[in-house]
Parts: structure tokens; sequence; C-alpha cells
């Protein structure tokens, strides 16, 4: 029987909330952490990321996911993005600020299930924008133990726009994305890429990927239309002692959709929860 608690809160470091769900078996043995990171446009209770919290719990770890405090969602709409001003204020260092801050509580004395967590196992799980995030933290904290990226990115300043788009961008300060779920018109201030350039090199991926030494697990869909696969075998390329398991016909979500109403998981997103647990294991 799992356990689950939801909307835990968690303050951050930059005055908004961060909400954790944490799935377990109660059993009062100390299990593995696993902290899963979500990707651009996304959050917590995307998709199948539920099932995915549950096979892992169901398998023996203490499984948490968590909603970037600035991802645009809120304390009393944790799904979707209510809070563009939020979403447009977002940047790198933030979502870094909060895994720490995640990290930080599960490993507190006073956090309420301390008895669940073996703290000498901590694995973080990115998916896409997330991977690079989890990337950079487990380079630099040494209470992770395990790395895997889910159609983890490998470069952010490739991302950002060029040329006349770029100008446009910084001359007005704020620039739009369409979502093409929601359709919202969702913002982004020019502050996210002047942040990035003060952090420049702390926030370049391939230096994270070259400096860890942990096992580092990348998976990666063959047909990823979001991001192409050629990323993860740069990442490998990068760090030759991880181990690279490319999902033949996997798209970036392994096949998942938001919302998801079907009770088991699409089989490309099974197959990877179950390669990660295998690896997460070892």
């Amino acid at each position: 029987m799992i356990t689950v608690h939801r909307n835990i809160k968690i303050q951050g470091k930059h005055q908004k909330l961060i909400l954790i769900d944490v799935f377990y078996k109660n059993t009062k043995l100390q299990k593995p952490a696993v902290i899963f990171c979500h990707g651009y446009k996304g959050f917590k209770d995307w998709g199948a990321w539920e099932l995915v919290a549950k096979m892992f719990a169901n398998s023996g770890f203490f499984f948490i996911k968590f909603n970037f405090s600035y991802n645009g969602g809120t304390e009393q709409q944790p799904m979707d993005f209510p809070d563009l001003e939020a979403f447009g204020q977002n940047n790198f260092i933030k979502e870094l600020d909060d895994l720490d801050a995640v990290i930080n509580r599960i490993s507190a004395s006073d956090f309420d299930f301390k008895k669940e967590i073996n703290l000498l196992d901590i694995i973080l799980i990115g998916h896409s924008r997330g991977g690079g995030i989890a990337t950079i933290k487990a380079a630099e904290d040494s209470r992770i133990s395990k790395l895997i990226t889910w159609a983890g990115v490998s470069d952010y300043e490739r991302r950002f726009p060029k040329g006349e788009a770029f100008e446009e961008w910084k001359n007005k300060g704020i620039m739009y994305v369409q979502n093409g779920r929601t359709k919202q018109q969702m913002p982004h201030y020019f502050q996210f890429y002047t942040t990035f350039i003060a952090h420049k090199e702390r926030l370049t991926i391939a230096n994270a990927a070259r400096q860890i030494e942990i096992p580092f697990l990348i998976i990666h869909g063959t047909t990823d239309p979001t991001v192409n696969v050629q990323e993860a075998k740069d990442i490998h390329s990068w760090n030759p002692n991880s181990k690279l398991l490319l999902i033949e016909g996997a798209d970036h979500v392994f096949g998942s959709k938001h919302p998801w109403n079907r009770i088991d998981l699409p089989k490309n997103l099974e197959i990877t929860t179950r390669k990660s647990i295998e690896f997460a294991n070892f």
C-alpha cells in the first residue's frame, strides 16, 4: 500500500512556496530518495508522472516530485499556469535554488518522513530542461548519489532567440511563447537571458557533465522532436563513464500526454521508468 502526501509546502529562497508530493510504502525502513525535476512548461502533476511516482514507490523508493516555485502554478492551482507573471520571472538559478531547498528539506531533522529516507542515497531525475538542472546540481552537491536524465537538454544558451528576435526581446524586455496545449501566451522577461549570462560557466551543462563522478544514466527517445537525440549523445561524450540508453521510437515525453487518463503507463515511459529503477537499485 502506497502512502501519498500531496502539496506539502516548502519555503523557497525566492519568496514563493515550493509544493512537493511524496510517495512511499510506509515500512519505517529507510529507502533511497528519488527527486524528480519537471521540464519547461511542466509541473509535477503533468501527464503520467503520478504513475511514474507510484511505480518507484512500489519498487521500494521514497519518491518526491515538486513544482519549481516560479513555474507558473500557485498554491491554490498547482496545475497549469495561472501565474504567468511568475513564469516570466523564472530562471535557471531560481530552479537550482528550488532543488537545493527540496534536498535541504528532506535532509532536515524535523522532516515528517525522515525515518523513511536514506540520506546517503539521493537520486535525481530530470526531464527535458529539468535534466539540465539535475545535471548541474549533481555536479555541485555531494549529497547526490546517482543522476538520471530523461530527454535532457545539453545546452541552455543555444535555446535563446538569435538575430532580430533576440534584439526585439532585448529592446522590449519581454517575449512571448505560445503554449500549444493551453494556448496561453507565456512571457519571458529579458532577465532570463541576463541571469544566464551572469552565471554562464555554472549553467553550461557540458561543464557539469564533465565533472560528474557518480553513476549517471542518460535516457532519450530516438524520435524526440523537441530535444534531438544528438543532445543525449553529446552529454554522453562529455562523460564517457555515463550510461546512454536510447529508446527506439520514443518521443519527448515517452508516449505520455496531459491529461493522462489511463491506469497504466505508455509503453516507452514504462520502459524508461523500469530501466531507471534498475539503475537506481544498482
